[in-house]
């Protein structure tokens, strides 16, 4: 056990065979609450409390996966250039739909810190809550808040989004490929890309455009949005 904790690939191991069980999970009992990322949160967190492993041990192997996450999201791009003729056609809806989520999410956070007399520091911990975890930790960070924290509350973010995403877009009677896709992308990054991308093609490649756009504008909107509370 302790070869095994002390072990560089410790942290890889338990990483990846919990997203394998998620996976398995959801796609053999077919219920999308078993989302492989959040199957795969508690999976790692028994297992380093049983093992008794401190996190800066785990971190030190699965660090590398987090090397993925740049390139994983520029890949995003591949879905949007094979369906850019559409987002020639709406590209005026597409910004205004991006930009209208965008301070929807910042705006949110705005009332919901005054509402809960929130101090500057948690506030701008939760202002990037929609954007992904690459651009989110930097703007934390230059912000003054608490990127780590930050971190966790993007991931519950994306995870929420992937799982209801599509039952609130039923719910509303939103049917239109375009706009399902801005709406998943926007709200809940790539997570939510994820789920786009299972829902069809034009849907994944308009959530993977709301995520580089959504977080180009989250950057320059927060700055904003920074002193008002």
């Amino acid at each position: 056990m302790v070869f095994l904790t002390n072990s560089l690939y410790f942290g890889i191991l338990i990483t990846i065979l919990g997203y394998f069980i998620g996976d398995y999970l959801r796609k053999k009992l077919n219920l999308s609450i078993l989302n492989p990322i959040l199957i795969g949160i508690i999976f790692v967190g028994v297992i380093i409390t049983l093992c008794k492993v401190e996190y800066k041990t785990y971190y030190e192997g699965a660090k590398y996966i987090s090397f993925l996450l740049t390139p994983a999201t520029i890949c995003l791009a591949i879905p949007l250039y094979e369906e850019f003729e559409i987002l020639k056609h709406n590209l005026k809806a597409v910004i205004l739909g991006i930009t209208a989520g965008v301070l929807s999410s910042l705006g949110s956070i705005l009332a919901f810190s005054y509402m809960f007399m929130l101090t500057h520091e948690q506030y701008i911990t939760l202002l990037p809550k929609s954007i992904t975890t690459a651009i989110g930790m930097s703007l934390s960070s230059e912000l003054g808040g608490i990127p780590s924290l930050t971190v966790a509350i993007i991931i519950i973010t994306g995870i929420f989004g992937n799982l209801i995403g599509e039952y609130v877009c039923k719910m509303f009677k939103i049917t239109e490929p375009v706009s399902v896709g801005l709406a998943f992308g926007t709200a809940s990054h790539a997570v939510g890309t994820a789920k786009a991308l299972e829902l069809g093609e034009v849907e994944g490649a308009m959530s993977g455009l709301s995520v580089a756009v959504s977080g180009i504008i989250t950057v320059v909107l927060a700055n904003v949005f920074a002193v008002l509370l």
